[in-house]
């Protein structure tokens, strides 16, 4: 039972945390989780866990990548000289 207890107390402090973690950190957490889980030398419960853990921290990345994303401006050369114009992922100009 320590055992579980000790796990909920992290996922309470990394809940906790989720609005001060930095992409990289959230990246480095999730990548030990997908380690631990790849293993497969987890009990059940405690993989249950992780994985609830790992969608937390992958929803967390996506969320700071869409506001990156929204904060970054592309400067472009046109007749008018340089212009600023919002970035468009997974859009390319020719």
């Amino acid at each position: 039972m320590a055992k579980k207890e000790t796990n909920g107390t992290e996922s309470a402090a990394a809940d906790e945390s989720a609005s001060t973690m930095t992409f990289e950190l959230a990246m480095e957490k999730l990548e030990v989780i997908v380690a631990k889980l790849e293993s497969g030398d987890v009990p059940l419960e405690t993989a249950i866990e992780l994985f609830q853990e790992g969608m937390s921290l992958s929803r967390l990345c996506g969320q700071k990548l869409e506001q990156v994303e929204r904060r970054i401006e592309m400067l472009v050369e046109g007749e008018a000289g340089l212009q600023r114009k919002p970035f468009a992922a997974g859009k390319e100009e020719a």
